[in-house]
């Protein structure tokens, strides 16, 4: 279909009805909704324009939402079946909120290159933001199938809020197969796993440079796992349009990860061989400019540092320039087995966006 079921809440047998969570009236939202066994029926019944979490009573006739959007904290209520609120049980948003200089934040919709789709994104802007002035952009991405991280929901955070303050526009975005579309959407995938993923990245820069308060020199990506394979990918195949990136745990070639996860998208390597070839982020090293920062655990038993050492051996055989950083023992996320190391790896993050994106040195509240 056009959208996603995110869920199955429960099932009323007597009733014969089921309950569940999908982003059908708007993709950045989750919505309560229930239908009968035989399709018909469906209603939604949560309420208003809000991302909800829902707990439900086993026969569904009752439930607990936490709900919120980009620019209401969180609130607790419970409600019927009918979505009838019964009473607000709680609101995360303190009495001296107002004083608090929270970063305005807004959802926006970029048509994709093809026209097909309206790709979802989030800008976070600065403190005291001036659109007389150019910014720099910090990009988080995942980008996998169905996996999407642009939500209605409240995000501001006290990292999002530092940025905010140091002058760093930030922006989350997603594909077309990232859950907005259902099926639709993730039918461009199959047998080219990250080729219309990268390209609506792409497309999403390019309309970012084009805004008048956007530093087009300074557009920084960032992500993990497949964000960092998307991350490695924007530095080559898309490197027209990204300046730097720090790409984590990143699979760099469809081949050396899991075949239970791979092969669904992408057939195995003898049926598809063009569509691994074209797809893995060696193809395009070529096209390598700006500035790669690489980081793995050395006993990542998800993504198997194979991926990046494959990269850094490519690089270094073309001569060109980046940076790698090694976390011995280090399983998938950095700082799983390590708090130090967990420690040690967003501090130098930020090393390397303060000096990018801001042309300053890290400052010394965070260590040496």
């Amino acid at each position: 279909g056009a959208f996603t079921v995110t869920d199955i809440v429960t099932v009323d047998p007597v009733n014969k009805l089921v309950y569940f969570n999908a982003r059908k009236e708007n993709s950045t939202r989750v919505d309560f909704y229930k239908t009968g066994l035989n399709g018909k029926g469906l209603t939604r019944l949560s309420f208003g324009p809000y991302t909800h979490d829902i707990t439900a009573s086993p026969s569904g006739k009752y439930f607990i939402t936490s709900y919120s959007n980009l620019t209401t904290p969180p609130k607790l209520a419970l409600a019927d079946s009918k979505g009838k609120i019964i009473r607000e049980l709680g609101d995360s948003k303190a009495p001296g909120f107002g004083n608090y200089h929270v970063p305005v934040t807004e959802l926006l919709r970029v048509k994709s290159a093809d026209g097909l789709f309206d790709l979802p994104l989030i800008i976070t802007y600065p403190v005291n933001f001036d659109s007389t002035k150019k910014y720099p952009v910090l990009i988080s991405i995942y980008g996998g199938p169905n996996a999407g991280t642009v939500y209605d929901m409240w995000k501001t955070t006290g990292v999002t809020a530092w940025w905010a303050q140091e002058g760093v526009i930030q922006v989350t975005m997603d594909n077309r197969s990232s859950g907005h579309f259902g099926k639709l959407g993730m039918n461009y995938i199959h047998r080219q796993l990250g080729k219309y993923e990268i390209e609506d990245y792409m497309q999403c820069a390019r309309w970012l440079k084009q805004q008048p308060f956007v530093d087009g020199n300074r557009l920084c990506i960032t992500g993990s796992s497949f964000g960092g394979y998307m991350t490695c990918m924007a530095l080559t195949y898309g490197a027209s349009e990204f300046n730097f990136g720090v790409a984590n745990a990143s699979v760099t070639d469809w081949q050396l990860y899991d075949t239970h996860y791979t092969e669904r998208f992408m057939d195995t390597p003898e049926e598809n061989p063009e569509g691994y070839k074209s797809t893995a982020v060696l193809t395009h090293l070529g096209k390598y400019k700006g500035l790669l920062r690489i980081v793995h655990g050395t006993t990542d038993d998800n993504v198997h540092m194979q991926n990046s050492i494959q990269l850094i051996n490519m690089l270094e055989d073309n001569g060109k320039h980046f940076e790698f950083m090694l976390y011995p023992g280090e399983r998938h996320g950095i700082g799983s087995k390590s708090l130090a190391k967990g420690k040690h790896n967003r501090i130098e993050a930020y090393r390397f966006y303060y000096r990018n994106l801001l042309n300053k040195e890290l400052p010394d509240a965070f260590g040496k």
